[in-house]
């Protein structure tokens, strides 16, 4: 199994719509495929269940899940395999897997969190990526929220900020750095690229995505990208058209 933590140069970047993508190249790969946004802010309630619009539609560009791989938490906080016969059921993976911290206001995910009194701990993400990884995919993709930065806690002198690139970082998953292609993109991305590596992790590669269709020298950036960024660039997507399969292709043979 490959898997790969989906950052973005900021928020509202593009990171859900590349992740969608991926996963359905992989699929058209012949590959199973699944994406985890274990924290989501800005919900609504439909049918009981609050609900984040990435997360819906991260849930409807996952595989397929097959009906012995479907799991369940015991009462003693074990996976249990749900049906142990071979039969395939084409079930949809549950949203509350995909995101199981969905928070109700469209704030930071802190400050949320704080409002509704809920933490946001490594355990309960950990445990969540485990979960995922009972169903076998060949490809899993996490999402952040927000930038690389993103507070989980903002602390004191006695309980030190925590982020979620910290979580990456403990448990040692390589990068897919998505750039918004916009007016200040070589600074987020540069930055953001060298805040990853001091934290000993791997980028990838990245993808432009081009978020306003209206860049003033979109070109001209995109060759500096490339020229300053050692890494690979796995895509490029045009604004408001689907990236061609070939692109796509291209892209997870890299990843994968």
């Amino acid at each position: 199994m490959k898997q790969y933590f989906i950052t973005g140069t900021d928020t509202e970047v593009g990171k859900t719509y590349v992740t969608c993508q991926l996963l359905q190249a992989a699929q058209k790969s012949s590959l199973s495929a699944i994406g985890y946004k274990p924290i989501a802010a800005g919900c609504e309630q439909i049918n009981g269940e609050w609900v984040n619009e990435d997360a819906l539609n991260i849930q409807k560009a996952c595989s397929k899940i097959r009906a012995n791989k479907a799991i369940k938490i015991t009462d003693n906080n074990e996976l249990k395999s749900v049906n142990e016969n071979n039969e395939e059921s084409g079930q949809t993976l549950p949203l509350h897997q995909i995101n199981p911290i969905a928070l109700k206001p469209a704030i930071a995910p802190h400050i949320a969190a704080l409002e509704e009194g809920v933490a946001l701990t490594f355990d309960d993400i950990a445990k969540g990526l485990d979960e995922l990884h009972a169903y076998q995919p060949d490809l899993l993709l996490m999402e952040g929220a927000g930038g690389w930065r993103l507070p989980l806690t903002v602390g004191d002198e006695y309980t030190p900020t925590y982020y979620l690139s910290d979580v990456v970082k403990t448990l040692k998953i390589d990068v897919i750095l998505v750039v918004g292609m916009r007016l200040g993109c070589l600074n987020h991305a540069l930055l953001t690229a060298e805040a990853i590596r001091a934290d000993g992790l791997t980028i990838k590669g990245w993808v432009a995505n081009d978020i306003t269709g209206n860049m003033t020298r979109y070109q001209e950036n995109l060759h500096s990208l490339k020229a300053m960024l050692p890494e690979p660039l796995l895509a490029e997507i045009p604004y408001q058209v689907a990236p061609s399969d070939e692109v796509l292709f291209a892209a997870i043979k890299q990843i994968s």
